[in-house]
């Protein structure tokens, strides 16, 4: 079992931390590591949907309240973080699941990706330039490889790319195979298939119940200590922040925040769909977390074989 981590991975509000957590009981001591970019946060806790203290103490937790909020939380701090939990659990004989939507946290450790370094300064230059497409043909100018793989719209990985190539001097390109390649890994993969009608109808639930268990004033005490730039993105947290600086109602800003949460979900489903080594179970089947169990269990032993 423990030569054979599992992934859990799926769209927001898919019900993936309380799978993970009902496979990790199956298999004491099992730990769990959280692949989560907002729920490192301390503080950003009703927001972010952390498991509770209860389900930490049933089960050992990494990756939940690492940094303050006001701090930034970089995806080579979260492969680092992940590796150094997998060696100390592995040679204690203790399994690990790895659960979370945050695709690249989770693609950084499965792949073991070499990430390029960040340039704050280069990038907030490259951001001030609205034309993404321009900045396209600047990257294809450099980086021919690289460009080829992206949409000359996609601003966030265009901008990212010409960092990295104008920050290092070399080709973004140069950095490894990137998302698009999926070799053989010794993790097992598992995904939350769930219908966007009901995924749609689990968000707008959430952000019901995490109104109702203050999460408006959780968002105004983390704003008074002082959020990062991410922490400030986080979703949810902008659209309230923007209601308590006075620029939108509580209603629309709940609208937009459910809006918002959607179409990140779509992504998410979009991004893990492309990996070919997920094996896909039915979300919101009763015994979805056995199959997974058994499942897991099966492929460790074939692995052993």
């Amino acid at each position: 079992m423990t030569d054979s981590p599992l992934v859990v991975v799926g769209p927001t509000a898919s019900g993936k931390s309380a799978v993970a957590l009902a496979v990790a009981r199956r298999f004491p001591p099992t730990e769990i590591i959280s692949a989560d970019a907002m729920a490192v946060y301390r503080s950003m806790d009703i927001g972010t949907a952390k498991p509770t203290a209860a389900e930490r103490s049933a089960v050992r937790h990494h990756g939940v309240d690492v940094v303050d909020p006001g701090d930034e939380f970089a995806v080579t701090d979260f492969q680092r973080l992940a590796e150094s939990v997998l060696r100390s659990a592995e040679s204690e004989g203790h399994p690990v699941v790895i659960v979370g939507g945050t695709g690249l946290y989770v693609r950084a450790v499965v792949d073991q990706f070499t990430v390029p370094p960040q340039y704050p300064e280069l990038r907030a230059e490259l951001e001030a330039e609205p034309d993404t497409e321009h900045l396209w043909v600047r990257l294809k100018s450099l980086d021919p490889a690289a460009a080829e793989k992206m949409l000359p719209g996609n601003r966030r990985r265009v901008v990212r790319a010409l960092e990295v190539t104008l920050g290092t001097g070399k080709p973004f390109s140069s950095f490894g195979p990137g998302v698009d390649a999926y070799p053989s890994t010794r993790f097992r993969l598992a995904g939350l298939e769930i219908d966007r009608d009901d995924m749609d109808r689990r968000i707008d639930e959430r952000y019901d119940r995490q109104m109702a268990e203050g999460m408006l004033a959780e968002v105004e005490r983390v704003a008074e200590s002082g959020m990062s730039r991410t922490a400030a993105q986080a979703l949810g947290y902008k659209e309230l922040l923007a209601h308590l600086d006075g620029h939108m109602s509580l209603d629309d800003a709940l609208d937009e925040a459910k809006r918002r949460t959607r179409r990140f979900a779509r992504r998410q489903q979009r991004w893990f769909r492309r990996d070919p080594r997920i094996t896909w179970f039915p979300a919101l089947a009763p015994d979805v977390a056995d199959r997974i169990a058994s499942w897991w269990d099966a492929e460790s032993r074939s692995n052993d074989r």
